[in-house]
């Protein structure tokens, strides 16, 4: 890719002067966000995994599009106001971890040119500078050989080539002629690059971003407008049960039971309350089982057809702190309405202590995280990242002195920590989930009960230490990673960050990794959330092989109805 030309039809008009100003860089931002949305889809490919969740070039396209747009009616040659509107624009649009650093990048250029309202190379280049300091500071800890490394260096090179010849057009033909080296040696530094064959997708996507600025000034036709940014949906308020559930309804779902029981040592021994044996009556009661024990308090979720039974069995232990029973009919009504739904309006309700965000994508675990107490459920994942404006939307949504933020993705993480820094009407925690399965752990676990927000924080925290996440996908491409080969249309396993086994048969990479997850004897629990391509029969089948293998371990099989990952699994 780094060595690939970006011809476009030459109008023989070079833009050969000397200052940027706000018409010419909104020519040139429309050039670049042309040029990367023409190209988006290569640099998705440039995936490390050979899974088709690979979106860095729709996220960096779709952020540059809302930056793009957020300039579109600004009617000025001042260098200053466009870049600023440029950069909010940015900054609220972002998407995935490529697309906060871009907009990132993008706020430093704007902060350097501040007071500017046109500026030379020299000026520009110091922009620029402060712009990679602001990419690099907004990741905890930067990597090499990745979209940061791409940047500095052609920003370092084209600046060192700056003297009183230079023009706007040189200084950004330098820096593309650096960047497409920089690009090329990416997999040098980072090894996992080399190892699946791939230049880093995020340079890719900053490469074509400015070939498409040099091509405007170098006067020539890039093609067509890209289409319009095209946001995820967010979630919306539920339908009226009466309408959703009437006198001729029938009772398919049950209810959604979640229970808060502080435990009395008049009614049990709280040295020997076994929450083991909770689960189990549970189990026998209804599915989708969560119970945990903490300090004295239980907190438990059961999808049930008598409730009546799972309040009276609680009560023998403890008194009831909270109730929740909800009808699961109701709920499903909800999800098939929520499409096209009008948006929350503002919340005018007393401040409550605590409101939940999660992100999910699939109906089964919309409803499951709704039903663990979630406020507001986004819709997206992998390949569907919501912006940072779509996290603050549903800040806004709920009235809570603290809000909880489970973004359930390591690529949504950056983007909810970027609306946390701008949010000032609540105090935000994003919590670290990096996939449906961790989030769902210590989302189960949470205590909404108690005083402390950072306290609560760190057992979530805690409860995501202990879980560890598993996935199996189908291989898009031949490879060979972590000494694993794999071929196209092999089932593979992933652990984190690591692809461990490749089978053809898709029950055999579920099983193989879930002995990986079980085998040791450190995890007991094992929760399994089943993609939109897992049949029943299959699902039956491994559900049984694995209480044969391991009759100790808890194992829960539930609908998430997901993309891309056939079944999710969570052990603890």
């Amino acid at each position: 890719m780094a060595e690939k030309k970006t011809p476009g039809k030459s109008t023989g008009k070079k833009i050969n002067i000397k200052y940027l100003g706000g018409v010419l860089l909104k020519k040139m931002m429309r050039g670049g966000a042309r040029m990367l949305g023409k190209n988006a889809e290569e640099v998705n490919k440039l995936n490390v995994f050979p899974v088709p969740d690979g979106d860095t070039g729709d996220n960096m396209r779709m952020t540059i599009e809302s930056g793009v747009s957020a300039i579109e009616n600004i009617d000025s040659d001042n260098l200053a106001d466009v870049m600023e509107a440029l950069s909010r624009g940015m900054l609220l649009g972002a998407r995935g971890n490529s697309g906060v650093i871009l907009s990132q990048f993008f706020a430093g250029i704007a902060k350097g040119l501040e007071t500017s309202k046109k500026a030379d190379p020299e000026t520009l280049g110091a922009a620029l500078e402060l712009g990679v300091k602001h990419a690099y500071s907004s990741v905890m800890t930067p990597t090499e050989g990745t979209i940061l490394t791409v940047a500095r260096e052609s920003v370092e090179y084209a600046v060192k080539r700056i003297n009183e010849k230079s023009t706007i057009r040189s200084f950004f033909d330098d820096l593309l002629k650096e960047m497409q080296a920089s690009l090329k040696r990416t997999p040098e530094i980072l090894s996992v690059l080399k190892e699946a064959m791939v230049v880093d997708s995020g340079g890719a996507g900053l490469l074509y971003i400015m070939a498409g600025f040099a091509q405007v000034l170098n006067g020539e036709e890039i093609g067509d407008e890209p289409e319009p940014v095209r946001a995820a949906p967010s979630a919306t308020p539920a339908c009226d049960p009466i309408t959703a559930f009437g006198p001729d309804s029938e009772m398919e779902y049950g209810y959604c039971t979640e229970l808060l029981i502080q435990l009395l040592r008049k009614k049990t021994d709280l040295a020997t309350f076994d929450i083991e044996k909770v689960k189990a009556f549970l189990a026998a009661n209804g599915d989708s089982v969560v119970a945990v024990h903490s300090d004295g308090v239980v907190k438990l979720h059961v999808h049930t057809f008598e409730p009546e039974k799972i309040l009276a069995y609680g009560r023998q232990f403890g008194e009831l702190l909270r109730v929740k029973i909800e009808n699961m009919s109701v709920q499903h009504s909800e999800l098939s309405e929520r499409e096209g739904a009008a948006p929350s309006p503002t919340p005018t309700a007393p401040k409550k202590p605590y409101g939940v965000v999660a992100v999910a994508n699939g109906d089964g675990l919309e409803a499951l995280f709704r039903e663990l107490g979630a406020d507001e459920v986004i819709r997206g994942g992998q390949t569907h990242n919501p912006s940072t404006q779509e996290f603050l939307d549903a800040f806004h949504r709920i009235s809570a002195e603290h809000i909880l933020v489970f973004p359930n993705n390591g690529n949504i993480l950056m983007a909810a920590e970027q609306a946390a820094e701008l949010y000032e009407e609540a105090r935000i925690h994003v919590i670290p989930s990096k996939s449906i399965g961790t989030g769902y752990v210590a989302l189960a676990s949470a205590n909404y009960e108690s005083p402390d927000a950072d306290a609560l924080c760190a057992e979530l925290l805690e409860a995501i230490d202990r879980t560890v996440a598993g996935y199996v996908s189908t291989a898009i491409r031949d490879a060979d990673l972590s000494g694993v080969h794999i071929e196209k249309e092999d089932a593979i396993g992933i652990i984190g960050k690591e692809i461990v086994v490749s089978e053809k048969k898709r029950t055999d990479a579920f099983l193989a990794l879930a002995d990986r997850m079980l085998g040791t004897g450190e995890r007991s629990v094992l929760t399994v959330f089943c993609g939109m391509d897992a049949p029943g029969d299959e699902v039956e089948a491994l559900s049984a092989e694995l209480a044969e293998k391991y009759p100790d371990a808890e194992v829960y099989f539930m609908e998430g109805g997901q993309e891309i990952y056939s079944y999710v699994l969570a052990a603890e």
